[in-house]
């Protein structure tokens, strides 16, 4: 067993190491072609820009790797060191019933993650998000989303803890059955409440103003059939210069949001052609498939689960003394994690060709090659993006395709369509 156990660690650590190497790779191809301004970004973009986006990609690509380690250190400490044995059996002493085990179990070791995330998400926000004028957050209103995202994050897990366990007490037997099937209704009840419930609780939400946009952005969802409920914009800024769109609820509930610095940044041209690839995604069934196949890999691992916690393989293997569901689970996660990690290429790969389909759909909706064009160099100088990503990088990492590669694919639209 303890050979098992060592192979387990050493695939850990192999999996950190390779994801540290294609970092390293990725800047060094960087620095190394990110100098030149490429052509299509001419005119726009000068050297002194791009070395602001080389500077800003190595920061928070350090911070990452250095949270990343201590993320690490901390899990090969907790699981091959003994930590989880031991606080898997002090919780045991209580002698609580199932459910307020686990769900302690769980919400104590949420907190640890919780707080020992704090000084990374203070040094990004307000150390290199302030550097490069992205920062608009105030510690008071940090502390308030941090209070804020706690107690939400502490109640729809308590939810689904509680639920889960008394599925599992309730059917020994079929419990990886009935989790999947709580766990995807609930996922639909919360993009249905979405919206009005959870939303607003961080960010302001007010109608567009603007009603020549509203008027080309209802001719636009009318031509695929789409109901909108409403087009709304969202003070973004009051945190960040950071830009986006995105649609947001289902059935009744959906309706269009706007950042107020897209708004600011970008003409009607380019936001029709930005919100026409969102409505590609909708046109392609892109988050059905997406979500069918969340669920039916969810179902499998559910499955997986259940077949594993049955006996004490898990307890054994990790040197448990006690055992129980929770820290089986949990080293169950832990397995996971390292199991999928060769996945990443192939779903990242099915992600990158949505986003190809859908900016083939904002083309054939708007007539309109130069919109996108235009919005997607503004979104990368805004963003202050890596425009020379390594591919292996890409491969691995990137779920959506690289600028040049999206812009060159996206002006062949017309050219073919030409020649066609």
């Amino acid at each position: 067993m303890k050979t098992f156990l060592i192979l387990i660690l050493f695939a850990y650590i192999f999996k950190e190491l390779f994801e540290y190497a294609v970092t390293y790779i990725n800047l060094r191809h960087m620095r190394r072609f990110g100098s030149v301004v490429p052509p299509e970004f001419e005119g726009s973009t000068d050297e002194g820009l791009l070395k602001k986006m080389q500077d800003y990609e190595s920061e928070k690509t350090r911070l990452g790797v250095i949270a990343s380690i201590f993320g690490s250190l901390v899990i090969i400490i907790f699981i091959f060191g003994g930590l989880l044995d031991i606080y898997n059996s002090w919780l045991s002493s209580f002698n609580l019933s199932f459910a307020l085990s686990g769900w302690l179990f769980f919400m104590i070791l949420s907190y640890a993650e919780e707080i020992m995330s704090i000084p990374f998400s203070l040094y990004s926000t307000f150390k290199i998000e302030n550097r490069y004028g992205f920062n608009a957050v105030t510690p008071g209103l940090w502390i308030s989303d941090f209070i804020k995202s706690l107690l939400l994050s502490t109640v729809m897990m308590s939810l689904l803890i509680f639920a889960a366990l008394w599925l599992i007490q309730w059917s020994p037997e079929l419990w990886w059955l009935f989790v999947w099937a709580f766990l995807f209704l609930f996922s639909i009840f919360i993009m249905y409440i979405s919206p009005y419930a959870i939303e607003p609780l961080f960010n302001k939400f007010t109608p567009v103003e603007d009603e020549l946009l509203k008027e080309r952005i209802a001719r636009l969802t009318e031509k695929v059939g789409i109901h909108i409920s409403r087009i709304m914009k969202i003070d973004a800024s009051r945190r960040s210069r950071h830009t986006n769109a995105y649609f947001t609820g289902i059935g009744k509930t959906k309706r269009i949001v706007l950042y107020d610095t897209l708004l600011e940044d970008m003409n009607h041209d380019e936001i029709i052609a930005v919100l026409a690839h969102e409505i590609g995604h909708w046109k392609k069934k892109h988050l059905l498939t997406t979500l069918a196949a969340f669920e039916i890999f969810s179902l499998i691992g559910l499955y997986l689960s259940f077949r594993l916690v049955e006996g004490n393989l898990l307890s054994t293997l990790f040197y448990i003394s006690i055992d129980t569901i929770f820290a089986k689970l949990l080293i169950l996660s832990f397995l996971a994690g390292i199991v999928s990690f060769p996945l990443m290429p192939l779903i990242n790969k099915f992600i990158r060709r949505n986003e190809r389909e859908a900016d083939r759909v904002s083309y054939e909706l708007t007539d309109d090659t130069e919109g996108m064009v235009s919005a997607l160099i503004k979104l990368s100088k805004g963003n202050l993006s890596n425009l020379y990503p390594h591919p292996l990088f890409v491969d691995i990492y990137y779920s959506h395709p690289p600028v040049l590669e999206r812009i060159r694919h996206i002006r062949g639209f017309s050219k073919r369509d030409a020649c066609g």
